[in-house]
């Protein structure tokens, strides 16, 4: 009389939110990209939402000066003056702002000029102030890629120049964006269009534009992040957005149009990703047979809400998995465990939840059962 009960119709609630179908039409295919290799991501969870070759090491170029940035802004402070060493003014190839031998300049302006107008040459100079040696400062770039996930990175050096041993993913690069974008000065310098770069001692100023033309009315919810290109490893870029209380972040490598590209992949994102409540917290969701209590069953509910963001065209995919326990006996406390449910999204675990006791389920006491005894 007392086996597990499991009313399907309480759990129907569940399974409709589960099983919501959408409408023929309502979602798009992704879109065709020209990149070699791209992913977007969720800024805020680091959810995958596209990916092509995402995984794929590719020379990354001047985004390799997101990760110089983040170990400047770690280990030194923007007012810190560094000296100019014949190294770093011998930096000539691609963008530089012409550092000269003893120049003195704040590390503040050195990462205005590498992030902004991808300065090559005060890239060193920072590495070099920060770390003690550039060498040093790029262990220290490797370091951080694996502190941060980023396992298919290697950096040789710290502006993006070709080498065999310089390559990244574009997966482990929006990890990379992600992370900086967290730092606010980081997110400052990326999202200026232009700036001065001054010398320390004010013998000097340059005006610096931002390589990143999706910044200058390309697409009005960009906030940054990066350009980057060289013959080898093409047009790329890291573009970040925000619009509707979402961030995304995407990545294209080896593009044969970069901007076209991040906007296709943006658009997708924040037309196709919806929130989507998987389930309701303490809302009833079935019952569950209770021995030995003054009532027979229990309700059953999640103990809290559980939400997903998705694309729309992953909903039909959506599936749950709900695990009671085989019996329960009383007392029944409010809040006690009696199962959990499950959520699958193409056969991957997407959340779990606790499902609980709505309410108190008290013992018999021997009055009662005697009476059941006597009168049935």
């Amino acid at each position: 009389m007392f086996r597990t009960i499991f009313m399907l119709c309480g759990f129907i609630i569940v399974a409709l939110l589960l099983l919501f179908v959408v409408p023929a039409g309502a979602y798009a295919v992704p879109p065709a990209i020209t990149a070699d290799a791209a992913v977007l991501m969720d800024a805020v969870t680091g959810q995958v939402f596209y990916a092509k070759n995402s995984y794929k090491q590719c020379p990354p170029a001047s985004l390799t000066k997101i990760m110089t940035a983040i170990i400047a802004l770690e280990n030194g402070k923007p007012d810190d003056v560094a000296t100019v060493s014949r190294k770093a003014a011998s930096i000539s190839d691609g963008s530089i702002i012409d550092l000269h031998p003893g120049e003195k300049i704040t590390l503040h302006n050195l990462l205005k000029a590498a992030l902004i107008s991808s300065a090559n040459d005060s890239t060193v100079a920072i590495a070099e102030h920060v770390g003690g040696s550039e060498s040093r400062f790029i262990e220290m770039m490797n370091t951080k890629a694996i502190l941060l996930g980023a396992l298919n990175t290697r950096y040789a050096n710290t502006n993006g120049y070709t080498h065999p041993n310089h390559y990244s993913t574009a997966y482990d690069l929006a990890l990379i964006a992600r992370y900086a974008l967290k730092n606010p000065q980081f997110a400052q310098y990326v999202r200026r269009r232009e700036a001065v770069v001054e010398w320390y001692d004010r013998s000097r100023k340059e005006a610096i534009h931002n390589t990143n033309r999706l910044l200058f009315g390309g697409y009005p919810e960009i906030n940054g992040v990066k350009t980057g290109s060289t013959s080898i490893a093409g047009s790329c870029l890291i573009a970040s957005a925000g619009k509707d209380g979402r961030r995304l972040i995407t990545v294209v490598l080896h593009s044969r149009d970069r901007y076209r590209d991040a906007i296709r992949l943006l658009d997708y994102g924040f037309s196709q990703i919806e929130s989507v409540d998987l389930c309701r917290a303490k809302e009833p969701v079935g019952c569950l047979a209770v021995g030995g209590g003054i009532y027979l069953a229990v309700t059953v509910m999640a103990e809290r809400e559980v939400n997903a963001d998705l694309l729309r065209s992953d909903l039909p995919e959506l599936r749950s998995e709900i695990n009671l326990n085989s019996s329960v006996e009383a007392p029944v406390r409010p809040g006690q465990k009696l199962g959990e449910a499950v959520f699958y999204l193409r056969g991957q675990e997407l959340a779990r939840v606790s499902l609980v006791a709505a309410e108190a389920v008290p013992r018999k006491g021997w009055v009662v059962y005697m009476r059941e005894k006597v009168f049935g």
